[in-house]
């Protein structure tokens, strides 16, 4: 996912008015937008490069957009999810925002009231895709170390000083140094601090991996 391109608002409607109008608004704000005028249109559209948000309709034909929602969980596409609707009810819109939607307005509704949420809806998207492309570069760099200098990450980070680590793993201070320097360098850590928290996003802890 590439953040230094521009969001992707998707809209998803069965009314052809609908689509139209929301279409013009987003795109007066800059958006670039997607329509669909079904649940299986938009399931055929997607792909993992895009980030952004869906704009969705609840009550459509075949496919609805709390069913779309369900689907998007199953296959893994991780798009924030702003529902809206002619005829919501209260169980209705509790399912939708239990499922992680992220708002859930009622038709009509101000213009100014759905780019309000779309902003919120983006910027979560744009957050979110960033950590999880962080996370994917840091597992990269942790394939890059040897076992032995795993072994050495892992009692690092617990605060164990470089003597500990040679009695822990029968070796000497002198080549954990080498070890923890290489560690340091392949991971990209700056400090001890920087590579505690490097540990905590990876999921290592004093006891190993969470």
């Amino acid at each position: 996912m590439k953040t230094d391109e521009g969001p992707v608002v998707c809209v998803v409607d069965d009314d052809p008015s609908v689509l139209k109008a929301l279409g013009r608004l987003l795109r007066s704000e800059g958006y670039e937008v997607e329509t669909f005028s079904s649940a299986e249109d938009f399931l055929d559209f997607q792909h993992p490069e895009l980030w952004g948000c869906l704009v969705l309709d609840v009550d459509m034909p075949k496919l609805s957009g709390l069913e779309l929602q369900e689907r998007m969980a199953a296959r893994g596409i991780a798009l924030p999810v702003i529902f809206i609707t002619g005829h919501g009810t209260v169980p209705m819109s509790v399912r939708a925002m239990k499922a992680g939607a992220v708002d859930f307005l009622q038709k009509p509704f101000l213009d100014e009231e759905l780019l309000a949420v779309i902003t919120r809806a983006v910027a979560r998207d744009r957050q979110v895709k960033r950590e999880q492309r962080q996370l994917q570069e840091l597992r990269a760099r942790l394939k890059c170390l040897t076992p032995r200098e795993h072994e050495v990450f892992r009692l690092v980070v617990t605060g164990m000083l470089n003597k500990q680590i040679a009695f822990d793993l029968g070796t000497t201070e002198k080549t954990v140094k080498v070890h923890r320097a290489r560690v340091m360098r392949k991971i990209g850590a700056d400090s001890l601090a920087d590579l505690v928290r490097i540990a905590d996003k990876l999921g290592i802890s004093s006891s190993g991996v969470k």
